[in-house]
């Protein structure tokens, strides 16, 4: 607020030049002052206080970010999304850094005595989904390696019987069907459909049989460093086991695949002779799996997984260059290895 005073000329003032009124003068100017002065403090005062904030109503909706005006004298309004708070948590790999807020609100302990109970009840596929949760959350070496036994030994119970599993369908045989036909059909062994279906002989079946069969894809990965094997089946930790690896680091490393499959195999000696299946000089145990190089992997030529009758080299590395296994290790690896299953080795 602003005040102006106007003062006019008058006849009367005029008359101001007399001495006899000089005084009134002076009064006069002196109001005029304290006038002037008093104005111009209000009308300070006044454009220190804010002017008043409009509220405007915030809208809130589901759907997408919204600008919208009210009218075209008016500032838009933004309409924010609200997530719902019922929404799960994504999952996300073990160790990152987005793991760490929904790890803090997982509980380990009940995570366990959950897994535990389903496997009370014989429920595998539900036992083994609680006992995941808990190999990706936990920070525990001792729980992981707990998780991974647990997780194997339900994933050979559910592999080597009957038993229903995600990665299994159910098949109907056709006729002209032989179990050799259906292995290479879904990328399996004959070993596994025999053994799963508890077939005496895997030439019997007949069109109309019922076969279940493992779908799911394996692969290897070999640790040098670790000296240990892991199984995944569709990209999942299947199992872990412990291996031999080359001495002076001759395992080569790279992106491998098994190029055959041999039950009882015959060891060539680097000389070139011919060691036989069950010759106490045959170092290559019960089973071979060769393997051949892939992608841009230097060519190698005499490498493969084999099992050995010298466990005491097992975790260690003193091989000539194979991975080594106990046989009854690479006898259960060879029923769950198809031809053509990647195998990759790192330092």
């Amino acid at each position: 607020m602003v005040c102006i005073v106007n003062v006019m000329k008058t006849d009367d003032q005029d008359g101001l030049q007399e001495p006899k009124r000089w005084p009134w003068l002076w009064l006069v100017l002196l109001a005029l002052i304290v006038v002037a002065g008093w104005c111009r403090y209000v009308g300070c005062k006044s454009r220190r206080i804010p002017a008043p904030v409009q509220q405007v109503p915030t809208t809130v909706q589901t759907g997408p970010i919204v600008v919208t005006n009210k009218a075209p004298a008016q500032p838009a309004v933004i309409s924010a999304r609200v997530k719902s708070t019922t929404n799960a948590v994504s999952p996300s790999p073990r160790g990152t850094a987005t793991n760490v807020a929904a790890s803090a609100a997982i509980n380990i302990p009940q995570l366990t005595a959950e897994a535990k109970a389903f496997e009370e009840k014989d429920d595998l596929v539900g036992a083994r989904a609680k006992w995941r949760d808990v190999l990706h959350q936990a920070t525990d070496a001792r729980l992981a390696a707990e998780a991974e036994e647990r997780i194997a030994k339900i994933n050979i119970g559910l592999v080597l019987t009957p038993r229903p599993m995600p990665e299994k369908v159910d098949y109907v045989v056709q006729a002209g069907d032989s179990v050799e036909k259906i292995a290479k059909r879904f990328g399996t062994t004959i070993d596994l459909i025999q053994e799963s279906n508890q077939l005496k002989n895997a030439d019997l079946i007949k069109a109309g049989d019922r076969l279940v069969v493992l779908k799911g894809k394996v692969s290897i990965a070999v640790s040098k460093g670790r000296n240990d094997l892991i199984v995944r089946l569709d990209d999942q930790f299947f199992k872990r086991y412990r291996v031999g690896t080359g001495k002076y680091s001759k395992t080569p490393v790279g992106a491998f695949v098994v190029a055959d499959r041999q039950e009882k195999p015959v060891w060539w000696r680097p000389d070139g002779k011919e060691i036989p299946y069950g010759d106490k000089e045959n170092i290559l145990g019960t089973r071979w799996l060769s393997l051949r190089a892939t992608g841009s992997t230097a060519n190698v030529k005499g490498y493969g997984i084999h099992g050995t009758w010298d466990e005491t080299t097992i975790g260690k590395a003193e091989s000539a260059g194979c991975v080594r296994m106990k046989n009854s290790d690479v006898e259960e690896l060879y029923k769950l290895v198809p031809i053509n299953t990647p195998v990759t080795i790192t330092e």
